[in-house]
């Protein structure tokens, strides 16, 4: 009997547990917390409903509200965007897919499943790349909350709310707002915060009341603007400026890869939820019915909605919801528009923006830094990385902050999925994921070849970035010979380190790192 068969148990269903005496005996290791832990096979409770509910909440947000309005904004047609938003979030299901699978299987988060390629120490590096977006787009998702608490609270109180004198807080020609929306930024902020030290249980009721709610909402909003504005507006008209031709396809590429990397961190710490999976089939059905259908019908809502807008308050098309409600006349329709739209905004963040930088911040230190220390931590980089910057503009959202992150995403997804299925046929011995001199020590807790494929996945996919403009990379890319891929960057980065780390595992790598018990 192998070491791993005395301390595991493996199911029928094929998901495995530690014994009790194993999960015990790891509780004194520094590697380990009741937050990191694998969980118990009795307490994986989550169905096929709570991962639609999951990504329903997730994908209903304002971000996704305004992902068309960007691709818009570079000339697309509306069904273009549309197109390109539902292709990129079937790709991007490839990946979530794949790494989802450690989670339900072993019952543990993100950090941890990365232990197994990185090392027991060397996965804090994904997992702080991980964490560093995640706190980005929770400030940009608090900064877009707050802002709907700011209108809801000045649909009642008036211009002395909306018109109060301005505080500069931060630097940028955005700095300065008024002391009311700062107000209203560090309300929701705080709420963000309330919900996600109560645990991931509250987390998953919120969750599965807030996505039917929300989509109810957006549905009836859809059939109201219609009837007032007896169509869907010019929009819907507008051939765009780009054709079929050769322009759209130099749009194209960086606009996927653009839409790719909105999620493509999710595809990498999935495990964080699907570590709560009832089975492997429902955690893959709930999501491949949650993601991509809702990610294309959300911001198809958003064109009709916007289009109508050009009608119905006669001028320009207002994709902002925030703006549009404010331009409604009835306060109770508008009150409650705010409400569901800080509802949607609380449900996305507390989801996908806290929930893996709070298991990624415990990975570093699990003596020290608890789950809900964790999401503290990610809440105040959040607001340290001035997310009012981040959303002044459209061309750097989408091409700069999302297009870089997603090739560093990429490669750390691709040095995953080579070890899992590859090099271990996703087979993992559950217990050295939790010791300092386990299997998955490598050279001092780190795995050198799983640094060496992700730094180079990371080089091809973002070596050669390149702005039109020349700023902020240079107009012929950082590296010029490698700009032809920067405009593919996640699926270069995923690539290059897939085949780079399975590669040199099997050529030098030790028969630990190889084979398992």
């Amino acid at each position: 009997m192998t070491a791993a068969s005395m301390e595991q148990t493996v199911l029928a269903d094929g998901r495995v547990e530690l014994s009790p005496e194993a999960d015990a005996a790891l509780g004194v290791s520094q590697l380990h917390n009741d937050d990191l832990a694998p969980v118990p096979v009795a307490k994986r409770t989550w169905t096929t409903y709570n991962y639609i509910a999951l990504w329903i909440g997730m994908a209903h947000n304002v971000a996704t509200w305004t992902l068309a309005a960007g691709l818009i904004a570079l000339g697309m047609a509306w069904y273009q965007a549309i197109l390109t938003i539902m292709v990129a979030n079937v790709l991007v299901l490839i990946p979530m897919l794949a790494n989802s699978h450690a989670g339900t299987k072993y019952g543990i988060p993100f950090p941890v499943f990365a232990r197994a390629s990185f090392g027991v120490w060397g996965a804090n590096i994904p997992a702080l790349i991980r964490a560093g977006v995640a706190c980005g787009w929770f400030g940009i998702q608090t900064w877009i909350g707050g802002g709907a608490i700011y209108v809801l609270v000045g649909e009642v109180l008036g211009d002395s709310w909306l018109k109060a004198s301005s505080i500069s807080l931060g630097t940028g020609q955005y700095a300065a707002q008024p002391w009311t929306l700062w107000v209203s930024f560090l309300f929701f902020w705080s709420l963000n915060i309330l919900i996600i030290v109560r645990g991931m249980d509250t987390i998953r009721r919120f969750e599965n009341w807030a996505a039917p709610f929300v989509m109810v909402v957006a549905i009836i909003l859809l059939v109201w603007m219609a009837i007032a504005a007896g169509g869907f507006g010019p929009i819907v008209n507008d051939p765009g400026k780009l054709g079929w031709g050769a322009d759209f396809w130099k749009v194209f590429p960086p606009a996927l890869m653009g839409m790719i990397a909105f999620w493509s961190t999710l595809s990498l710490n999935m495990p964080d939820f699907t570590r709560f999976g009832r089975s492997q089939r429902e955690q893959a059905i709930g999501q491949v019915l949650g993601l991509p259908t809702t990610m294309t019908v959300f911001p198809l809502i958003a064109v009709l909605v916007t289009s109508a807008s050009a009608v119905v308050f006669k001028g320009d098309p207002i994709w902002d919801p925030v703006t549009l409600v404010g331009k409604m006349d009835n306060i109770f329709v508008a009150v409650f528009a705010l409400f569901t739209l800080a509802v949607a905004t609380l449900s996305v963040n507390v989801a996908a923006n806290i929930v893996s930088p709070s298991y990624d911040f415990s990975n570093l230190a699990p003596k020290l830094i608890s789950f809900r220390m964790g999401g503290l931590i990610t809440g105040i980089l959040g607001i340290l990385i001035q997310p009012w910057e981040l959303l002044s503009n459209p061309q750097s959202y989408i091409f700069t902050w999302l297009g870089t992150y997603g090739g560093a995403t990429g490669a750390i997804a691709g040095v995953l999925m080579a070890d899992y299925w590859w090099i271990r046929r996703n087979k993992l011995h559950l217990a050295d994921l939790y010791r300092a001199n386990g299997k998955y020590r490598y050279a001092g807790g780190f795995n050198w070849i799983a640094i060496v494929a992700l730094l180079a996945g990371i080089l091809f996919a973002i070596g050669g970035s390149y702005s039109a403009s020349g700023a902020p990379f240079p107009v012929d890319g950082i590296i010029p010979p490698l700009k032809g891929l920067a405009d593919y960057s996640w699926v270069v980065g995923l690539l290059v380190s897939f085949f780079l780390y399975g590669i040199l595992t099997m050529a030098v790598g030790s028969k630990a790192a190889v084979n398992e018990d």
